[in-house]
């Protein structure tokens, strides 16, 4: 067989030469429409950032959640005017829809302030600052004051048995790990002993728990945040209280120099009836795929010993920041977005759970959810519980947020609102990660007030949330 050389070949056939232009002009047009899609993505996001950095409505609409309306515990008089605050503001906005979404929250008071002190010997006393957590019982009237045994953890219980824990106060003293980056993983090391360090206490005949705060930083800050206790009954139940970082390591030295201290706390808070309360939705309806839901939102209930301006009063005003800045730059969406602003999250994430399972019912196709409950700070990228194809896009649309110093594009937890939305596929969440470093120096503590928020951070993070759903909006998922 006689080998033609390549040159010749190609040259004398003029199917292999309108073949070759043919594949050419398919990639270079290929190559073209990702080079102008890239460009208006480009634009578009540049009007975002433009709009909320210099026409934003998000530290506003916060001054007046947390200084006109405050701390809005879930079943308050605050957290109903906040709801009515809510419903109020999105109407103005001019969305297609606003409505409320009943749903039955707890309803827990704190009572009067709490008083704690650590006594040496009879009539030395010092105070030391506490908070009762979440859902405990209250003290006896008069106050509770017992001996006290230190532990690190949990797990300690078991090795010191009935005979050392019975009539005593477990005091559980681990703190979050500095030496963690991800400040997050650092809180999830030592919650446990605040969720369910008076349930299992309790099983030893303890009468009483003190914990630790959740808190990276040495203050008198005590931190509140959610308790169980489990499947015990009401005479089984025992006091549960935080006590500020400084109030914990004054209280381990103490038991070091005196094991047989005491320490008395009073607390006089109350479980009540559940009673009715709303989730608060607003939608712009899509242009092209109207039965295709993505989802923004936050929490709209707090702690009350501040008033929640890091949580989640930045997730609320940046969720709904979203809608208007579409709006502001006149983008139309193709799939129909809603802002939810979810009741109870604190302590009992009944309006997500509420929010899903209608949507389910429904039958409503939700495709993308993006909550912010991560605090007002620095935005420096986002986490998503997603597959690997849509990571893969996800990813591709880095060199947008690059100007914008935003980096941070990964597998990870999203929120836990939006959590119960999660199927088998067909659904991407996200949560939006500001930087985390000072966010549990606030976090369900007395300073977690409006002083706290930078103007220019939480509006960088409103842009960042609006620029990632217009790109998920434009692209769909895979």
């Amino acid at each position: 067989m006689r080998m033609i050389p390549m040159q010749q070949s190609f040259l004398s056939s003029p199917i292999r030469i309108l073949l070759f232009i043919g594949v050419f002009m398919i990639t270079t047009k290929g190559t073209t429409q990702k080079t102008t899609s890239a460009k208006q993505d480009s634009v578009i996001v540049k009007k975002i950032y433009n709009a909320s950095l210099l026409e934003g409505k998000s530290y506003e609409w916060l001054d007046y959640l947390s200084n006109q309306i405050g701390g809005r515990l879930s079943g308050s008089l605050n957290a109903q005017r906040a709801v009515e605050w809510a419903e109020k503001e999105l109407k103005e906005l001019g969305l297609d829809k606003v409505w409320l979404q009943s749903v039955m929250v707890p309803k827990w008071t704190r009572g009067v302030t709490e008083f704690a002190y650590i006594e040496t010997e009879l009539g030395k006393t010092t105070n030391v600052p506490i908070c009762a957590l979440g859902g405990s019982v209250p003290t006896p009237i008069g106050g509770l004051k017992a001996p006290v045994i230190e532990v690190k953890g949990i797990e300690e219980l078991a090795d010191l048995g009935t005979e050392k824990i019975k009539g005593k106060i477990v005091f559980y003293n681990r703190p979050m790990q500095a030496e963690l980056i991800q400040t997050f993983q650092a809180y999830g090391g030592c919650v446990d002993q605040r969720y369910a360090g008076a349930k299992e206490a309790a099983k030893f005949g303890a009468v009483g728990v003190i914990v630790r705060s959740m808190n990276l930083r040495q203050d008198d800050y005590p931190h509140t945040g959610a308790m169980s206790y489990g499947d015990l009954s009401n005479s089984e139940k025992i006091p549960a209280a935080a006590i500020s970082t400084n109030g914990a390591d004054l209280l381990s030295a103490m038991l070091k120099l005196n094991p047989q201290i005491k320490f008395n706390f009073n607390m006089n808070c109350r479980l009540w009836k559940d009673v009715e309360s709303f989730n608060v939705i607003g939608e712009i309806k899509g242009t092209t795929y109207p039965n295709e839901y993505m989802v923004v939102g936050g929490h709209l209930d707090s702690w009350d010993l501040g008033d929640g301006s890091h949580d989640d009063g930045a997730g609320i005003v940046q969720s709904m920041e979203v809608l208007r800045l579409f709006k502001k730059i006149g983008y139309k969406p193709k799939r129909s977005i809603r802002v939810v602003l979810f009741m109870n999250e604190e302590n009992g994430l009944r309006g997500g759970k509420k929010y899903a399972k209608e949507a389910k019912e429904k039958g409503e196709n939700h495709v993308f959810a993006l909550e912010s409950d991560a605090g007002g700070f620095t935005p420096r990228g986002f986490s998503f519980d997603c597959d690997e194809a849509n990571l893969q896009q996800i990813q591709s649309w880095k060199p947008l947020f690059a100007p914008y110093l935003i980096h941070y594009f990964e597998k990870g937890g999203s929120g836990a609102d939006i959590g119960p939305l999660k199927k088998e596929k067909g659904i991407v969440l996200a949560g939006l990660r500001p930087d985390s470093q000072r966010y549990f120096d606030y976090h369900h503590a007395a300073n977690d007030t409006f002083d706290a928020v930078n103007k220019r951070e939480l509006e960088l993070g409103a842009a960042t949330m609006t620029s990632l759903m217009y790109l998920m909006d434009t692209y769909g998922i895979k």
